[in-house]
């Protein structure tokens, strides 16, 4: 009896997570997300992108086009691997091919716009940062320690590169369109904030409904448990209709449309309006604000039809409608059973575990973030509501930066992959470098939330920075030493 007792009781918190999920996080954050990134692989050619990442681009130019290319070409932590090993044999330098697999991930637009919502544009912005810098770090690292073996792959050209790609000004606006869609949905500012209209719907027995929503998913913010409120709930409900719709008119969108593709675009529009809405259940009702999100999301959706009806053709729109669709299904169901298990685990784990481990910023503490990383590789976006609930238990914010870069890194599936494209000890030396790099930036951004200086951390930087370019110049030394003796004894 106890058993069953505990089963449901980590059934009902799994599912009570889920609900929240779903009615807080997935609509103006996610679904913007979903339609840029299937805009991104659909639309933007990527020969406008790997062009850059040819042997003979200059360095100021390869290393930092590697790393915005993640953003561009929309990859997550399991698409990252196929597009690496693409790139790298077909002449891309192995600096910017391990820059571009090391940040790709982690500045993808889905994983960034989720951290900034879930956890606090603070830790997203370091995210994005850090991920960049210390990518091209790696990158340049690795370039130099295997420059020899780099050079005997210098007579590949870089003839597959496009060079003639370009990205037209249509596609231009029209993803800016997309990203504005996504600005006005989750910035928050009193000038999307703030409420310009209000009604009273006359219905009665809402408080009611709100009661038993909070008995079902219980409410408790510092445990992580966010609730569901009736909001939530009618969007939870538009959220079912789209999926619906969606499978019957965006499975095989890309062979044309159908009524159902009208009927879920639709339902997807209407859904996002309801979410830029506020709402409050009373005695008399529910209360409806219009607020100025709600007036800038319905613009930003017009100029998007409307852009997408008059400069792109019909199959370029259902291309990119089916790429959208293509990453929901990919992405979505690994979402929902991953949510669902940590509002499970949620219940097993007690506060003190985790406090004890990673509770404060230190050297273990990251450490022990880059290994959870390692050993619990979780999809992307999963990984925020993880990170969510180990916050909740009293993580610090340092170990959790270090667990949130190296987990789509250096899971075991990834090393693995990783070593069949550049080899096993290629593949070591990057998932130490990794690590080094992922525990630094905790202990450097944890530093920063407990009010340590910036101009203390830069010191220590740069003075580490120092002691890291003087070792890799003495490496680089030993090489050249090498290889002239090598070339000496090949003349005798």
């Amino acid at each position: 009896m106890d058993l069953m007792a505990r089963i449901l009781e980590l059934a009902q918190s799994g599912a009570g997570n889920l609900a929240a999920y779903l009615a807080a996080h997935v609509l103006l954050c996610l679904l913007p997300a979903f339609f840029i990134a299937g805009g991104l692989s659909a639309l933007v050619p990527r020969e406008a992108v790997t062009r850059f990442l040819g042997r003979n681009a200059p360095k100021t130019v390869s290393y930092p086009a590697a790393a915005l290319g993640g953003f561009v070409l929309a990859v997550c932590s399991c698409t990252i691997m196929p597009l690496f090993a693409g790139i790298y044999k077909r002449g891309a330098g192995l600096g910017p091919a391990i820059t571009f697999l090391f940040v790709g991930p982690a500045i993808n637009i889905l994983a960034l716009a989720y951290t900034g919502v879930a956890l606090g544009m603070d830790i997203a912005i370091a995210r994005l940062v850090l991920s960049i810098l210390f990518g091209i770090g790696i990158g340049l690292i690795m370039a130099l320690i295997f420059r020899a073996d780099d050079q005997a792959r210098a007579e590949e050209n870089d003839g597959a590169f496009g060079r003639g790609a370009r990205l037209e000004r249509r596609t231009w606006v029209f993803m800016l369109l997309l990203l504005a869609l996504l600005i006005v949905g989750t910035l928050q500012v009193g000038l999307f904030t703030g409420s310009v209209a209000q009604v009273t719907l006359p219905i009665e027995g809402v408080s009611r409904f709100q009661g038993t929503l909070d008995r079902l998913v219980p409410h408790d913010p510092s445990l992580g448990e966010e609730g569901v409120t009736v909001q939530g709930a009618i969007l939870i409900g538009l959220l079912l209709l789209i999926a619906v719709s969606a499978w019957f008119g965006l499975n095989r969108v890309d062979e044309g449309f159908n009524r159902w593709t009208w009927v879920a675009l639709g339902l997807t529009a209407a859904t996002l309006i309801v979410a830029a809405m506020q709402m409050e259940p009373n005695a008399s009702g529910l209360v409806v604000r219009l607020t100025g999100r709600v007036v800038g999301v319905t613009l930003a959706l017009a100029a998007i039809g409307l852009v997408a009806s008059k400069s792109f053709e019909a199959f370029e729109v259902q291309e990119w409608l089916w790429e959208t669709w293509r990453f929901v299904k990919q992405i979505f169901p690994l979402l929902i059973v991953g949510v669902f298990a940590v509002g499970a685990i949620r219940v097993l784990i007690k506060p003190e575990w985790i406090q004890a481990l990673a509770g404060r910023n230190t050297v273990f503490a990251s450490f022990v973030g880059v290994v959870f990383g390692v050993f619990m590789y979780f999809p992307t976006l999963v990984e925020v509501p993880i990170a969510n609930m180990f916050l909740s238990l009293g993580m610090h914010r340092g170990p959790l930066l270090a667990y949130l870069m190296s987990d789509p890194e250096l899971s075991l599936q990834s090393i693995l992959i990783t070593s069949s494209v550049i080899g096993k000890g290629k593949t070591w030396v990057y998932v130490g470098w990794v690590a080094v790099f992922s525990t630094l930036a905790g202990l450097t951004y944890g530093a920063w939330v407990d009010g340590a200086s910036v101009w203390m951390l830069a010191l220590y930087l740069v003075i580490g920075l120092g002691l890291l370019a003087m070792a890799l110049a003495w490496i680089s030394r030993r090489q050249s030493d090498a290889a002239q003796r090598h070339a000496t004894a090949a003349i005798d």
